[in-house]
């Protein structure tokens, strides 16, 4: 299959692989083009940005959660009805899980799509060494084929030239760009990165700001023309989708302080023939009714808490839905949100649901980051006892009260000790730090699913969600 594509990689994290990838999915949007964007990683925020600037909904491609075949069929799902795709790296080009090679790398995925990359490095305080910097990264894998590069912090039009005269000259590599740094374009963040979409209200102005900058010292043409070049790509057929769980309905926590969702775990669920109610915690009296399961991720409650703390009616509602045995899964902020309460960054506590006997409190240093291999250590909802999953976390806060006994896994990787306890599983409740991908592990989602269809059969989904 012939798709136009390109990966968008950095040198390291910060160089403006974001800011220019919003930068030319709106630049290329503006030349009509239909632009699939892509994510490499597990990141939440960027594909919602993503998705303001190109129109189209943006996808996870993650080598160290799900296979190459998947990331491949994955790619081709969501690729072939587009004119280009555009993937957007993760960290530097190399980097991936700790330890494990290329595993999880922009490099990775780049091979697994023979796609070419366009390398951003930081040009600030630069001039031969660039060549050299660049030269590094072309030659440490020769089977990344980096097609030209974007120089990012340019000072002045003889700095620009410069370089490109020592990139082009001695490396062989076109500059496809020169950024000069422009005070006037800021995009927002706090702790987790960029202000998310749903609460940046400037965005449309900066995308425009954005795509006015990528045209004037961007050759978007060469960019296109470098897209154009990837070789037919193919993949192993995807399975057909057997929608075993029709008549299923699922209730699934979506606002701005819970939006956390990698968007084909979502489209598994629809793909096996679930219905998806939302209803947000922020503004909803309660539940979406005659559901037979509750999924809450993760977000931003620790923005949101006298909101969500005040809604009694709701949480009222999460409660009378846990006592008749609904299957609940929570995910970081979910599970946050379920404890006794959380105590903000100013230190004042506010009251959460209370379905998780912890106490949650807002660090102001990251508490976790990283992969992770959870073991599950009791039999519930997403398995049996000793079923390994894959997962990723991402966390300032931290929970105190909590019995090990209680723990839903024990975790390896990211920034803890080895075997250390995650979690909270109690009946029909499982609730973890972990970030889970359906898509990438279906049989997870088949077992949250098989328990909704057993709450159903019960019979006592028939009463009222309120």
């Amino acid at each position: 299959m012939k798709i136009p594509r390109i990966v968008i990689a950095g040198t390291h994290s910060g160089v403006g692989k974001t800011t220019l990838t919003l930068g030319l999915l709106a630049a290329l949007r503006r030349r009509n083009l239909a632009v699939q964007p892509f994510k490499v990683g597990p990141d939440y925020i960027d594909p919602g940005l993503h998705q303001v600037a190109a129109g189209r909904v943006s996808h996870n491609l993650d080598s160290w959660l799900g296979t190459a075949t998947a990331v491949q069929q994955l790619f081709l799902k969501h690729a072939q009805s587009s004119d280009l795709a555009l993937v957007e790296g993760v960290m530097g080009l190399f980097d991936g899980a700790k330890g494990q090679g290329e595993m999880g790398s922009t490099a990775q995925v780049a091979k697994l799509l023979q796609a070419p990359v366009v390398l951003i490095f930081s040009a600030k305080g630069l001039a031969r060494s660039a060549a050299a910097l660049v030269h590094g990264y072309r030659t440490f894998d020769p089977s990344v084929r980096i097609g030209g590069v974007i120089a990012n912090g340019i000072s002045s039009e003889r700095h620009r030239e410069f370089i490109r005269q020592t990139v082009e000259e001695e490396v062989g590599l076109p500059l496809l760009g020169a950024i000069e740094k422009n005070k006037a374009i800021v995009m927002p963040e706090r702790q987790l990165g960029l202000l998310p979409a749903t609460e940046n209200q400037a965005l449309g102005q900066v995308l425009n700001q954005l795509a006015d900058l990528v045209e004037e010292q961007v050759d978007l043409t060469a960019i296109i023309q470098l897209a154009r070049s990837a070789p037919t790509i193919n993949a192993g057929p995807e399975a057909a989708g057997v929608k075993d769980f029709t008549g299923v309905h699922l209730a699934v926590a979506m606002d701005e302080a819970f939006h956390f969702y990698y968007q084909d775990s979502l489209d598994y669920l629809t793909e096996l023939g679930v219905t998806l109610h939302f209803f947000s915690p922020l503004r909803d009296g309660k539940l979406p009714v005659n559901c037979h399961g509750i999924y809450i991720g993760g977000g931003f409650p620790e923005e949101f808490l006298p909101t969500l703390a005040a809604n009694q009616s709701l949480k009222e509602s999460l409660w009378q839905a846990y006592h008749r045995g609904v299957p609940i899964y929570a995910e970081c902020g979910g599970l946050m949100y379920l404890c006794r309460s959380i105590c903000s960054l100013t230190g004042t506590e506010f009251v959460g649901v209370g379905l998780v006997p912890g106490r949650v409190r807002m660090g102001q240093r990251l508490a976790a980051l990283g992969y992770v291999k959870a073991t599950i250590q009791r039999p519930c909802l997403l398995g049996q006892a000793g079923e390994e999953l894959k997962g990723h976390e991402f966390h300032w806060s931290s929970i105190s009260g909590l019995p090990e006994e209680t723990a839903l896994y024990q975790l390896v990787g990211g920034r803890g000790v080895p075997g250390r306890p995650d979690g909270y599983v109690r009946a029909n409740l499982a609730a973890s730090y972990v970030h889970l991908h359906f898509r990438y592990q279906p049989q997870v989602a088949r077992n949250f699913l098989t328990a909704c269809v057993e709450y159903k059969k019960s019979g006592r989904s028939s009463h009222g969600q309120g």
